[in-house]
């Protein structure tokens, strides 16, 4: 019978069992302080608008019921609602994604910080197509507007933070330990 191979020898270069968590810098802390701002300055808007769904939907029906004159009044209802559902809906939906990539880019993902440059440029549209839906006339309009006027910097401001140098060294260091 052979001999068994011999056991190899003591290393110091071996990993550590448990890999070291660098803190995170206070660029990145800061930005998703920002972020989570304006996720609830978003939020804000798309609660009040549920809540004020009513006047929100009695004023949409009358938009529909002006584009298409002649209409009867089954079909201007289900067109306000479907307008109004759906831009709740669109702003909800690019919400969520910019908090998820987000996420993952708090989870040290490099990509997440450039994938955040795409979903920001494309919440800028959805914003503007329910903006013409969702902000009522009157000083209720201008909160509305402001808001999200405030979120949109605010997002905006956690993305350029993002992409400063020790933010950037920060989690371009997981991809080169993976």
């Amino acid at each position: 019978m052979p001999a068994p191979p011999p056991r190899p020898g003591l290393s110091y270069s071996a990993p550590p069992p448990i890999p070291v968590i660098p803190p995170v810098p206070q660029v990145v802390r800061t930005a998703r302080t920002l972020w989570i701002l304006s996720f609830v300055a978003g939020l804000a808007v798309l609660l009040g608008s549920f809540v004020a769904r009513d006047s929100n939907l009695q004023r949409l029906r009358g938009v529909v019921a002006g584009m298409a004159a002649g209409s009867d009044a089954r079909s201007v209802e289900t067109a306000a609602e479907i307008v109004f559902w759906g831009s709740i809906g669109a702003l909800l939906l690019v919400t969520v994604l910019e908090a998820a990539v987000l996420a993952a880019a708090l989870g040290r993902k490099n990509w997440a910080r450039w994938v955040l440059v795409l979903l920001l440029a494309a919440h800028l549209p959805v914003l503007l197509l329910a903006s013409a839906f969702l902000v009522p006339n009157g000083a209720d309009g201008s909160y509305v507007v402001m808001l999200w006027g405030a979120g949109l910097l605010l997002a905006l401001a956690g993305l350029v933070l993002l992409f400063l140098p020790s933010a950037g060294s920060w989690l371009k260091r997981e991809a080169t330990q993976a």
